[in-house]
């Protein structure tokens, strides 16, 4: 698949057939997610798989904000939540900022691998769909995040039992302009 295909093409699935996502085909997703730019080149994003109870766990316990996101989890074959060490993108060594975004920078990067995870996926035939409504505090301790590590996201992920048609899309006259 091209780049332009693969990024056309890729849904956000909610709903995955009950097939286990392969442990060797997560890595080769995450050595291709790998890839995604970083602020100087720090990489900071860790990657979490979480299967069986622990999955189920964070399913019914992090959701009440949005109940959806728990069911979509729980039927889920596997969770990837997507961490990131803190304090290094966007600053310098000293832990002074060196963008005026300051410690925005490091969601700016996890955003960057978690839409290349996603894709990298969406390459071999494995679904996702990124959340962002969760009991972060308390997925984060489900997960026993050590110091100096933040959760960006949620991710269920498996093989897709759907196919939602794509969304309709901004023309680029309207997403773009042009300055001298």
């Amino acid at each position: 698949m091209n780049a332009k295909d693969c990024i056309k093409e890729r849904r956000s699935i909610r709903k995955f057939k009950a097939d286990p996502v392969d442990h060797a085909l997560l890595s080769e997703i995450v050595e291709t997610a790998s890839y995604a730019p970083s602020w100087k080149h720090t990489q900071i994003v860790r990657y979490i798989a979480v299967e069986g109870d622990l999955k189920n766990k964070i399913a019914a316990q992090c959701t009440d904000a949005y109940p959806r996101n728990g069911e979509i989890i729980a039927q889920a074959p596997m969770l990837i939540a997507v961490t990131f060490l803190t304090g290094r993108s966007g600053f310098e060594r000293d832990g002074s900022f060196s963008t005026s975004k300051g410690s925005f920078w490091q969601s700016y990067d996890a955003g960057i691998a978690t839409q290349t995870f996603c894709l990298a996926a969406w390459d071999k035939g494995i679904g996702s769909v990124i959340m962002g409504i969760f009991d972060e505090a308390k997925a984060a301790r489900l997960l026993n995040l050590p110091e100096g590590r933040e959760l960006a996201a949620l991710i269920p992920v498996g093989y897709p039992d759907e196919a939602p048609a794509a969304p309709r899309r901004k023309p680029a006259e309207e997403l773009l302009t042009f300055q001298n």
